[in-house]
């Protein structure tokens, strides 16, 4: 595992079409890159607080878990306030089952305890088997909010 840097670009874009084509193709990468919704979770900007983490086979990544400040004026999916990180979550399907997404999410929650980050928010769809995941790791729906499949760890 290595951190996630602004170079990674390409790497949240794959992750993004990936997630939102999780039970089939929904949308293009060029959607990806064109559309505010989703290209600006391609973009890490550390200056505001973003950070992630990426999972490295033998000679590509083969997971990453980022955890981004979208603020008011242009939220996530996922977003509860402005105070709270919204985190994605990719494995690539050859290296599914395996305890890569577990091992990334651990991380990113550690990675948040040492930032002093109380909360990470999340979306996912209801029938995604990642809701298993998220719901082992500490993860709770957000009142008012499950059929958005928003969900929040407090640390």
């Amino acid at each position: 595992m290595r951190p996630l840097t602004t170079q990674d670009e390409a790497l949240l874009a794959q992750a993004t079409l990936g997630n939102i084509n999780w039970s089939g193709q929904q949308v293009t990468a060029h959607d990806v890159h064109t559309q505010p919704q989703f290209r600006h979770y391609t973009e890490l900007i550390p200056q505001r607080g973003d950070f992630g983490i990426v999972a490295e086979g033998a000679d590509e990544p083969i997971g990453v878990v980022w955890a981004q400040y979208l603020g008011v004026e242009d939220p996530g999916y996922g977003f509860v306030d402005e105070a709270t990180p919204e985190l994605c979550l990719w494995v690539a399907p050859s290296s599914r089952g395996i305890g890569i997404g577990r091992s990334l999410l651990r991380a990113l929650q550690a990675t948040a305890r040492h930032r002093g980050i109380a909360r990470l928010s999340l979306s996912v769809e209801p029938d995604n088997f990642a809701t298993h995941l998220y719901a082992a790791e500490g993860f709770t729906p957000v009142e008012g909010r499950e059929e958005d499949g928003v969900m929040i760890w407090v640390s």
